[in-house]
């Protein structure tokens, strides 16, 4: 009798963030709380975006290596176990920019100007001189991340559906261009998004939570910083004075309430709202301590990195051994099927 048990293989997932300042809250409800839980389902590569974050701060690149460890450093603290996951850096795996090109030579200008997200951002960054190429052309390093790695699934929300969708135009095209070079359906399988349900993390004024609106509360930020920033957030404008009754559906508060807060608790905070039975004080009281044991778990996960930066590279410098494996082996298919050469076959007939 064989003893040995049969290894399923995982779905590989592939997500990545842009390297363009600390995380917030926002980020860890809408991305990285389902990406500890994907680690444990999938087989997950991770990796930070620093060429990403070059197409808008590419006049401010200083701190990008800093905001690349620091972000590294919030995955770990928010769980984020490199013995379940593979974590890289986009930029020390040069496959990613080899893919990119090659995706560029076949993709419609016109396939990256419907792209939803361009013209939004444009308008919102108007500070920012976005006619680039590197800034237009992002949706193609973007699927190169993704195809780079043949998942079956990326992780993402519904405002970026249309970014998956795209990716597999590409991979479609790319295998309908070169079919009678391949075998079999081809080398590009067509990634799935991965939608799940997420809260949506207000900010402190009640808008999404943004650096750009600058509403955030940092994922490993001081306690006394925290606490100061949800005692001072707007509430229902209609509570001027203490006896009068508010409406907790018109305060941003309650948006946390729903996220961080047990049925008991809200039900408190409706019920005395809406009586005046409580102060707005009193309703902050339990975000705060509910937000502060959250994110001190976080910054215990991360005090061992913080004092040995040597486990952090030696993380990354594993992961990028791995993920670049993956991909050399992805760009040895690209290259053969779009008829470059390698040196070993120079002067072959």
């Amino acid at each position: 009798m064989n003893d040995n048990k049969l290894v399923l293989k995982r779905p590989r997932v592939v997500s990545g963030a842009r390297t363009t300042g600390p995380l917030h809250l926002g980020n860890y409800h809408g991305a990285l709380k389902n990406w500890v839980d994907l680690q444990h389902q999938y087989e997950c590569y991770f990796f930070a975006a620093d060429w990403h974050a070059l197409t808008t701060e590419y006049e401010q690149p200083a701190r990008i290596a800093e905001y690349t460890r620091e972000m590294i450093l919030d995955w770990l603290g928010a769980g984020i176990d490199p013995k379940s996951c593979t974590l890289y850096v986009q930029s020390h795996v040069p496959e990613h920019a080899e893919l990119s090109l090659l995706l560029s030579m076949i993709t419609p200008l016109s396939w990256l100007e419907r792209v939803p997200t361009y013209k939004e951002l444009r308008s919102k960054l108007k500070e920012k001189h976005l006619a680039t190429y590197g800034f237009l052309g992002y949706p193609v390093l973007q699927s190169a991340d993704i195809l780079l790695y043949k998942p079956e699934f990326v992780p993402v929300g519904e405002d970026q559906v249309s970014h998956i969708e795209l990716t597999r135009e590409i991979a479609r095209h790319f295998n309908h261009l070169y079919q009678n070079r391949l075998e079999g359906s081809g080398v590009f399988p067509e990634p799935q998004a991965l939608l799940t349900k997420t809260p949506k993390m207000p900010g402190l004024d009640g808008q999404k939570m943004s650096k750009s609106y600058h509403n955030t509360i940092g994922l490993r930020e001081d306690p006394k910083v925290v606490e100061q920033k949800i005692k001072t957030m707007p509430t229902d404008p209609a509570r001027v004075r203490r006896s009068d009754p508010g409406e907790p559906e018109k305060c941003p508060v309650w948006r946390f309430h729903q996220i961080y807060s047990s049925s008991e608790t809200q039900e408190w905070v409706l019920k005395g709202c809406r009586s005046a039975g409580i102060g707005c004080l009193d309703c902050k009281r339990p975000v705060i301590e509910s937000v502060i044991v959250e994110q001190a778990v976080m910054i215990k996960r991360v005090e061992p990195y913080q004092k040995d930066p040597a486990l952090v590279q030696d993380i990354v410098r594993e992961g990028c051994k791995i993920a670049r494996a993956k991909a050399q082996e992805t760009i040895e298919e690209v290259r053969s099927v779009m008829g470059l050469t390698t040196v070993n076959t120079i002067g072959s007939k």
